[in-house]
């Protein structure tokens, strides 16, 4: 049986995969995928990427299309979650920051270099008109380290998922000043080029798998309570997310990611757009 290595963010976006590899879903078409929990976000999935420790990622749309474009020899093969993605934007529980205005001249913690944390900090800059030039930021990891830098005071704010993060907001350890949504379909599936060469119609299958399962997946009887239990979540804030959230099993539309590629480049964090061809791939 040929085996698939994927990465993924251990957050509830990603369960319908989680669901696939326990009911054996992809085994009974032959397919072995195994699982790779990556919590420090895109920038460590494109670095995994990169040196083939995975053969494909559940990835942020803005972050692996600007490591393709600096040399990442992936593609993007589908749409996984289709609906923007809502980035809060958190302070210290005891911080004097009350709204995103105030953290002009701060410094922003990132998970790492071309994380969606880096580059939406970058977005959330354009948003209140600060010169995105001016931006500082601390590496922190991950949601751990972010905890640590801001009650440090190294860093005084840090963006990412907002339910994700809500169990931080509600014991008192961040603040939630604001939300940041993507003003695109925040999550895609990404594939070494070498893989689709040699195992296309395997990629394929496997992701025909997901598909069913993500078609239907709102309607799963019990899904919200799952969901809260597996992610240490509030039911009230998984039906939230649920309404909001919505999966896809289509290809990134050359439209949308023209989008994101002048929001990129606006930024300074490409240098050029390039061909659709050279980011997105059909199976």
């Amino acid at each position: 049986m040929k085996s698939i290595r994927i990465g993924g963010v251990p957050e509830h976006f990603n369960l319908p995969w989680h669901l696939c590899i326990e009911g054996n879903e992809f085994n009974k078409e032959e397919i072995n995928v195994i699982w790779k929990d990556f919590p420090d976000g895109t920038g460590a999935m494109n670095k995994a990427l990169r040196s083939g420790e995975i053969d494909a990622a559940v990835i942020l749309t803005e972050g692996i299309t600007r490591d393709i474009i600096n040399g990442n020899n992936a593609k993007i093969v589908q749409t996984y979650i289709g609906s923007p993605l809502i980035w809060g934007i958190h302070v210290a529980a005891d911080s004097a920051y009350k709204n995103s205005a105030d953290l002009q001249h701060t410094k922003a913690a990132i998970s790492r270099e071309g994380s969606g944390s880096h580059l939406m900090a970058y977005v959330n800059a354009q948003n209140n008109g600060w010169n995105v030039d001016d931006l500082e930021f601390e590496i922190v990891k991950d949601i751990d380290g972010a905890v640590k830098t801001l009650k440090e005071d190294k860093a005084q704010y840090f963006m990412w998922e907002h339910f994700t993060t809500k169990p931080l907001v509600d014991n008192h350890t961040f603040r939630l000043i604001a939300d940041c949504p993507t003003p695109w379909p925040c999550f895609v599936i990404a594939v070494r080029e070498e893989v689709l060469k040699y195992d296309a119609q395997r990629i394929k299958t496997m992701l025909d798998v997901l598909n069913n399962k993500t078609a239907g997946f709102k309607e799963i009887p019990g899904i919200d309570v799952m969901l809260a239990e597996r992610y240490d979540q509030k039911l009230e804030d998984i039906r939230k997310w649920l309404k909001l959230t919505n999966w896809s099993n289509s290809q990134l539309s050359e439209a949308e990611l023209t989008e994101v590629q002048k929001k990129l480049l606006r930024l300074n964090l490409i240098s050029k757009q390039v061909e659709s061809s050279e980011i997105l791939h059909s199976l």
